[in-house]
């Protein structure tokens, strides 16, 4: 397809702005342009939200009437005063970073949900990547995000007569999608080369404007490739291993050589989780260029500013490729680079992986962790989880000292907030809070009972009101059970407490939980003073059959008499439905199986709308939760607790069961003389104020900014070729000294409570300031865990490489203390650039 065919349609004069609208999705939040794409197309905007498609589905005639009124031009004048002012306005960052991030962050990932719009995206993993990239826009953050444009993306879900999931590919058309062709000097359509076995695959770049940042898609769907090759972008997350490596080298590889093709340098490279890993493989080899340099310099000189974030739970979540798979298609790549494929492996093989042949395996995490200077997990216990999973990458340290940080996740508040919450929370904190460094807390004290009240009472009616026009959607009369005015939702009350859940359905995620006990769950759904309905959406992977099962499970139940019309389950959850679903619903569920929750961040989106949360202690529930703000189920656990047993299931349904017949419907129904639920307003209030500022995006990016990317590009900028070049034979000499380092004596001498440890070390050479030795002691009953630095006092005598190092600690009893040598570097993120540790035996 030519660039041509791309040309946007002609627009009156007085109107061309709107391209420039349209065309940049903050109006997927931002919704002061909602009445002009209303307006040139009602049906079109209220059935899409798509307002590319809809100034495309325009006719010529209503532009001209349109151009012509009076009251449209004034509202589109005013739109793009605005939009003006947006682009000029200072922001968080222009304010308070001072340019430190000035060449920009590039931030890549396999999928972005910034609406439903723009279908790139299956899950929670899109979602979070599409509200980092609104709220960095928000803040002024320079971000510039990598992905692929699929043509068809994730699937389209629809659910047979038997509960069967049934999938669906509808083609994505780029013409009627919310981005551009990217452009050239030359005003030619850009295109990279990636070479696969054989050919050189060309990739088609688009560009989408997300407010001040810029989403950069690739896509291979060019004529000139071969139709095998055309399709390496067809859809999300293929099962086939063989495209699955394809789209991760069109993502990385590509997706680098896209940035270097616009002239652009970013000062720091952020993935989000391993599928990205060959980004960072292709941003050293064009620094190595650069610079003439090799590649472990190259390595060296751009990890420091590499950020791994990774939200797996489990270890088989990281992608695997066999080594044959990787010989074949990353040879060519590698062919005239100084890496080749064995030392490839090196980077991200560890003895256990293999597939059933032997064949070793390459773990895009492994690979991921070897050219990154930090790496994080999405919650304080997916700290914890990732500690765990990536302890093979850290022979001989202990879980705690694995160098993973954590960064909890939030939602871009601004994409969730109902029209009634939005009123309360401007009059509340200011109509452009969401702009601003969010505070720990925005007081609600104006706001009175009654208010928070109505809101909530006319968010659930339009959600049950939305939910009858989907389930007609749906074709709720062709397939009842057996009540037609049941399955179409007319029996939803818009007074009853709504439950929701809506999410993957995956085992871990246990959403069968209240199927365990059906008569309980029944007699909840039927109490004649205090009913409760519930509303159910998501989709399993198509590869996933038990989650298939539990969606049929779910439906069946659905389909008794006896709870007809008050379960209702949404087909084809998208980011439309969730929109609905968050702004309406009173307590939304969520029961995954512990530790497996990296976050959660589908409960965040309830907080800005006053719903609250009955969850699992788990993920970010696990930081958030409190007795005033909802609901826990086995609040408290810890992750050593429960990290080893998968065997809760009974108790926890029984605890889910529990609190809500002993809490939440009484506390729902619980009404004072005026009719509206006192304590239950509490609650809504004390989870508006403590935790939406808490968990959204703009403290999110804040702390990617602050934490990581300002002083990792401080740390990066100190990395010239040649100091990374010193820094590659220091690490090179330490690494050949390392097996001949020993402790050769051990001296504990103990006095009013303190014991003083003097321990002799052989260095083999290996320089004393690039050396730290530490006293070690485990939690146990005499204390909590304690790392002591040792003190370098002396060169033993005799020795021209002994030293002697000694420090004095609280008396634990004999064995309790133990003394190891590490690396020790200021210049250097230790231990994940280098691992090498020595225990005294």
């Amino acid at each position: 397809m030519t660039l041509a065919a791309y040309r946007p349609r002609q627009l009156p004069e007085a109107l061309n702005g709107l391209f420039s609208l349209a065309l940049d999705l903050r109006w997927s939040w931002h919704h002061g342009s909602d009445v002009l794409w209303r307006t040139l197309d009602q049906e079109t905007w209220d059935s899409t939200r798509n307002a590319w498609l809809v100034l495309n589905s325009a006719s010529g005639e209503r532009l001209d009437e349109l151009s012509r009124d009076p009251e449209f031009l004034a509202r589109y004048r005013e739109q793009m005063d605005a939009h003006e002012l947006f682009v000029r306005a200072r922001t968080w960052y222009s304010e308070h970073c001072r340019d430190e991030l000035d060449r920009g962050i590039a931030f890549f990932c396999m999928e972005y949900g910034l609406s439903e719009s723009l279908p790139l995206y299956s899950g929670g993993l899109g979602v979070l990547a599409g509200d980092y990239l609104k709220a960095a826009s928000d803040l002024g953050v320079p971000v510039t995000a990598v992905g692929l444009l699929y043509q068809q993306g994730y699937f389209r879900q629809a659910i047979s007569t038997d509960g069967e999931q049934l999938e669906f590919y509808p083609y994505n058309d780029p013409t009627m999608l919310p981005v551009s062709p990217l452009r050239d000097e030359d005003d030619q359509w850009l295109r990279v080369i990636v070479p696969l076995p054989g050919r050189d695959v060309r990739l088609r770049a688009w560009v989408g404007q997300v407010g001040h940042c810029e989403l950069l898609l690739l896509d291979s769907n060019d004529p000139r490739n071969e139709p095998g090759d055309r399709g390496i972008t067809s859809e999300l997350y293929s099962g086939d291993p063989e495209k699955r490596l394809q789209q991760e080298m069109v993502l990385g590889i590509g997706g680098w050589r896209l940035l270097r093709a616009l002239g652009r340098d970013p000062v720091a490279c952020h993935i989000n989780e391993g599928h990205c890993a060959l980004a960072l493989l292709e941003r050293a080899f064009g620094w190595a260029h650069d610079n003439e340099r090799d590649f472990d310099t190259a390595r060296m000189a751009t990890r420091a500013t590499n950020l791994f974030t990774t939200h797996t739970s489990v270890a088989a979540g990281f992608d695997r490729f066999p080594r044959r798979l990787v010989q074949l298609y990353l040879d060519p790549w590698l062919a005239g680079q100084d890496l080749t494929v064995d030392q490839l492996m090196d980077l991200g093989t560890h003895n256990s992986d293999q597939d059933t042949t032997g064949d070793p395996l390459l773990n895009m995490a492994w690979l991921a962790l070897n050219m990154s200077g930090r790496v994080n997990g999405v919650s304080r216990i997916h700290r914890k989880v990732s500690q765990t999973i990536l302890q093979d990458f850290f022979p001989r340290w202990p879980s705690e000292d694995i160098p993973v940080e954590y960064v909890t996740n939030g939602i871009h508040t601004p994409s969730w907030d109902s029209p009634e919450s939005d009123e309360l929370w401007t009059r509340a904190c200011g109509k452009d809070r969401w702009r601003r460094p969010m505070q720990a807390t925005c007081p609600m004290s104006e706001i009175s009972d009654q208010d928070l009240w109505n809101m909530r009472l006319s968010q659930r009616k339009r959600l049950i009101h939305y939910l009858r026009r989907r389930l007609a959607s749906q074709h709720c009369e062709h397939n009842p059970g057996n009540d037609p005015a049941a399955a179409c939702g007319l029996l939803l009350d818009n007074e009853t407490l709504t439950l929701g859940f809506a999410r993957r359905f995956t085992d871990y995620k246990r959403p069968n939980l209240l199927l365990s006990d059906p008569d309980r769950l029944l007699a909840l759904l039927n109490h004649r003073d205090k009913p409760v309905q519930i509303v159910l959406a998501g989709k399993a992977h198509p590869y996933d059959k038990s989650g298939k099962e539990l969606i049929r499970r779910w439906k069946q139940f659905s389909r008794m008499p006896e709870a007809e019309g008050k379960v209702v389950f949404i087909e084809d959850y998208d980011l439309g439905v969730a929109n609905q679903l968050v702004q309406g619903v009173d307590v939304c569920l969520n029961t995954p199986r512990h530790p497996w929750e990296a976050c959660g961040t589908s409960g965040m989106k309830v907080l800005v709308n006053g719903g609250l949360n009955l969850s699992q202690f788990d993920g970010w529930w696990a930081e958030a939760w409190n007795p005033d703000v909802g609901w826990a189920i086995r609040p408290g656990a810890t992750f050593e607790e429960l990290s080893h047993t998968n065997d809760h299931d009974e108790s926890d349904a029984r605890e889910l069961f529990d609190l809500l017949e002993q809490q939440v419907v009484p506390a729902f129904y619980r009404v004072d003389q005026e009719g509206r639920p006192r304590d239950w307003i509490t609650m809504i209030r004390a989870s508006m104020d403590q935790l939406t500022a808490h968990y959204s995006a703009n403290r999110m990016v804040r702390e990617y900014v602050e934490d990581f990317y300002r002083p990792m590009v401080a740390l990066g900028r100190q990395r010239d070729p040649d100091t990374a070049h010193a820094l590659v034979q220091e690490s090179r000499e330490i690494n050949a000294h390392w097996s001949r380092l020993r402790f050769t004596s051990i001296e504990v001498e103990e006095q009013d409570q303190q014991q003083t440890f003097t321990v002799d070390v052989y260095l083999d050479g290996v320089p004393a300031e690039h050396i730290g030795v530490e006293l070690i002691a485990e939690a146990s009953e005499y204390g909590p865990r304690q790392v002591h630095p040792m003190e370098r006092k002396q060169a033993m005598e005799g020795s021209a490489r002994g030293w002697i190092y000694q420090c004095t600690v609280p008396a634990r009893p004999e064995g309790h203390y133990t003394p190891r040598i590490r690396v020790r570097d200021d210049r250097l993120n230790l231990p994940l650039e280098n691992a090498s540790v020595l225990w005294l035996r």
